[in-house]
């Protein structure tokens, strides 16, 4: 293949092309999340938003945003109703008085914890499907895509730089 997804002969093949497989990991990922938290946990993108103020407690609406990747009108309706359920609080920076604060309330550390214990699960279940050696080469791949989209969004689109060549190819 001279490019993702498509053969030297042109053709497009969909089951090789790189964002198309992201998209079914992600799928899968989330198939596996859904099964190991049960409907009465926290959904993905809530488990994120948690995990984030983990370790950003107090952070605004718009950093909240940076950090997870999440949209700012979705992240905005999350914090609403997590809000609601009791597993945030709110209130306005004083930086700022248009910025709003967020922060994980008891009930939302309580939920984060057993939330983290499925996507634990989840994500052990995931990484099954390589070889024990490869885990870790696959994680940090998967690390460096995202380094390059953030640096891609922080330049406000530019192309991102390719990769340096280390040895020799897998």
């Amino acid at each position: 293949m001279s490019k993702a997804g498509r053969k030297s002969n042109g053709e497009f093949e969909l089951s090789e092309a790189p964002s198309h497989l992201i998209r079914r990991c992600q799928q899968f990922y989330g198939d596996l999340y859904a099964r190991e938290s049960g409907s009465r946990e926290l959904t993905k993108q809530q488990y994120t938003l948690l995990s984030a103020l983990e370790h950003n407690d107090g952070a605004s609406q718009t950093v909240l945003v940076d950090i997870t990747g999440i949209d700012r009108s979705t992240l905005a309706e999350m914090v609403r109703r997590m809000l609601e359920k009791g597993l945030l609080s709110r209130e306005r920076t004083e930086e700022d008085q248009r910025a709003n604060a967020v922060a994980i309330s008891p009930s939302g550390r309580k939920a984060l914890r057993s939330a983290r214990n499925a996507s634990d699960r989840a994500e052990r279940a995931l990484l099954e499907a390589l070889p024990m050696p490869d885990r870790q080469k696959f994680i940090r791949s998967l690390a460096q895509i995202a380094q390059a989209g953030e640096g891609f969004a922080a330049n406000g689109g530019a192309k991102p730089a390719k990769a340096a060549r280390r040895g020799k190819r897998a």
